[in-house]
């Protein structure tokens, strides 16, 4: 069995774009990336792939709640429960981008803003 990831350990990089096509293109060429689909509500999201390795993932901003928002690269780091860790952020500055929210077999998920304005996701991990 795997080990589960540590607290405060960065665990993924996602891609944010309105447009995946130009984007998947792009860094075919630059890296040799592959991308993999994974169907979801909002719909394709893709696993991007070094070699038998996933290291990332590109979520399309194509649905009207995203518009106006730029592509962007977003990190993810893996946090021991969400919900404590969020209003931890709350009481120390922070804001709420997203509040928390279950990705079926992936985690509890939510996206946070620093005092700086940065963003960051914040994951506790259920694979």
């Amino acid at each position: 069995m795997a080990e589960a990831p540590r607290h405060g350990i960065i665990i993924w990089n996602e891609l944010n774009t309105p447009d995946p096509e130009a984007a998947r293109a792009f860094y075919e060429k630059m890296f040799g990336w592959s991308f993999s689909p994974f169907p979801m509500e909002q719909g394709e999201y893709w696993t991007i792939r070094h070699g038998d390795k996933d290291i990332g993932g590109l979520f399309p901003l194509t649905a009207p709640e995203f518009s106006g928002i730029p592509a962007h690269w977003l990190t993810y780091v893996a946090v021991d429960d969400v919900d404590a860790q969020v209003a931890a952020a709350v009481a120390a500055g922070g804001t709420v981008a997203k509040a928390p929210f279950d990705i079926p077999g992936v985690g509890r998920l939510a996206i946070v803003q620093d005092p700086t304005g940065a963003h960051m996701g914040w994951l506790t991990p259920r694979m």
